[in-house]
């Protein structure tokens, strides 16, 4: 494989790799950072690529372990005795597998354009700008969008009554008090007329 070769596949894979950093490190600058060393770590075993393989595949396992090697040299060590037993608990597994099956749900609940806003704007980490171009929309309306599928996943996750429920049971008590306000004042009229034929 050439070099020219290697590098466009390089480049053409960046997006992806991003996304990859981005999901593991939940930070923008340490991704960034990953994801520069994994290219670095490419480019210096260029030669060990076998041309035909899966390059996606080889260049994400070269992020994956640069990103497992990381977190070993930070990893503290300490005196098992000294570890707060909080530590040493394992959380269940089936309670993350079930809420992440829940968010699945939810996900396909909401509106194509708002499960392709908060998808493309959280996930794939595009400005409001370049999720505008993409949906063909206005900055104003991507926002909207984003804002809105994740106050419904918000609402529809935690078990809140939803957001078009909420807005009709304020406007039927509003609705309410302005005929109590108008039947009480009814009332007074009346009381006083009653005061007054007496």
């Amino acid at each position: 494989m050439t070099a020219s070769l290697f590098h466009d596949q390089v480049i053409g894979i960046l997006p992806k790799l991003r996304v990859q950093a981005l999901a593991l490190t939940r930070n923008r600058s340490a991704a960034e950072d990953l994801v520069q060393d994994t290219v670095c770590n490419a480019l210096a075993a260029q030669q060990s690529f076998i041309p035909g393989t899966n390059f996606a595949a080889w260049m994400h396992r070269i992020l994956r372990n640069r990103f497992i090697s990381d977190l070993r040299k930070k990893r503290e060590t300490t005196d098992i005795d000294d570890a707060p037993q909080s530590m040493l608990a394992v959380a269940a597994r089936h309670d993350d597998r079930l809420s992440l099956m829940e968010l699945d749900a939810a996900l396909a609940r909401l509106p194509d354009d708002q499960r392709e806003a908060l998808v493309l704007g959280v996930l794939e980490g595009m400005s409001y700008q370049e999720l505008a171009d993409v949906s063909g929309c206005a900055v104003g309306t991507a926002k909207s969008r984003v804002f809105r599928a994740r106050r419904q996943l918000e609402v529809w996750l935690t078990g809140e009554e939803s957001v078009s429920d909420s807005g009709d049971r304020k406007k039927g008590e509003r609705v309410q008090l302005g005929a109590e306000k108008k039947n009480g004042g009814a009332q007074r009229v009346s009381s006083r007329m009653s005061a007054a034929v007496v």
